[in-house]
């Protein structure tokens, strides 16, 4: 992490990310094949309608098409460069196959330029292999998890993140994710080894409001500060207590301070075998 002198308010508390030792360049553009231009949506539906509050604005910014399903197996790789991309918190490396193909895949950490990966159930389990499940032994950190053997890598994906192999059962495999959850997972699905780069992402202090416009972050106004037709937190002679046992979101539903949201008859329900610790930072109470 990097700190300025504090010659401003905003420089005085903003911190960033010294991305020269983390990256193999910092002035390359990305392979042009594997981006594509992609639209802002600014927070809006197809009749123009803000459906998602606080969004618009930004830096304009090229999508990578980054591998998640790794359906390219058998074939060892070489990582060609790490990069940065402004659509995930984690960096991703760029990898060419021993055929010539290249591809974007998520970044583990302490993976480097000249490193060979392997996706394949023979692999090793060394970090940015990816093998089944059912081949990872206890204890193990793992990333970019598959929920359906084939259909792509859908958890532990964000920057730092890691699950914990915890025991195989019955043709299941049993993962601690980082909310603390325990879930069983089908033994056939497919993890790689490792734990997702940039861990330093949630020590990040943005320091000023301009830098959240820049990532497309617009000002969010509490729900106490509005009127009672606006938020359910609304109204009332000054600061006035919210009026609810359980705090709510805008439309009405619970929210946050370790209540459950999840539904009681969610399809998935069969697969949790340890509900995640409620409060904050999932660590329970404090």
């Amino acid at each position: 992490m990097k700190s300025y002198k504090p010659t401003s308010p905003g420089r005085r508390d903003g911190t960033v990310i010294e991305y020269r030792k983390k990256l193999s360049t910092t002035k390359s553009q990305p392979l042009k094949r594997l981006t594509v231009g992609r639209s802002q949506t600014g927070g809006r539906n197809s009749y123009g309608r803000i459906t998602a509050l606080n969004r618009g604005g930004g830096n304009k910014r090229k999508y990578r098409q980054v591998d998640f399903r790794y359906d390219k197996r058998d074939i060892p790789a070489r990582v060609e460069q790490i990069e940065y991309d402004p659509y995930r918190t984690g960096f991703i490396a760029r990898i060419v196959y021993q055929d010539g193909e290249r591809r974007y895949i998520l970044a583990p950490q302490v993976l480097k330029v000249g490193d060979m990966v392997l996706t394949s159930a023979e692999a090793q389990p060394s970090t940015g292999n990816r093998l089944p499940l059912g081949e990872i032994p206890i204890g193990s950190f793992v990333y970019n998890v598959e929920l359906k053997p084939g259909a792509g890598a859908r958890l532990v994906r964000s920057a730092g993140n890691y699950a914990e192999v915890v025991a195989h059962d019955a043709g299941y495999t049993q993962l601690k994710l980082p909310s603390t959850e325990i879930r069983k997972i089908i033994s056939t699905a497919w993890a790689s080894i490792g734990a997702v780069s940039n861990e330093e992402y949630r020590l990040v202090s943005l320091g000023k409001a301009g830098r959240a416009r820049h990532m497309g972050q617009r000002p969010k106004t509490r729900g106490s500060a509005k009127n009672a037709v606006d938020h359910p937190h609304g109204g009332g002679e000054g600061r006035s207590p919210r009026g609810h046992r359980r705090a709510r979101t805008k439309q009405g539903r619970p929210v946050g301070k370790g209540q459950k949201t999840r539904s009681p008859k969610k399809y998935s329900n069969y697969a949790i075998v340890r509900r995640r610790k409620p409060g904050r930072l999932m660590g329970g109470k404090r």
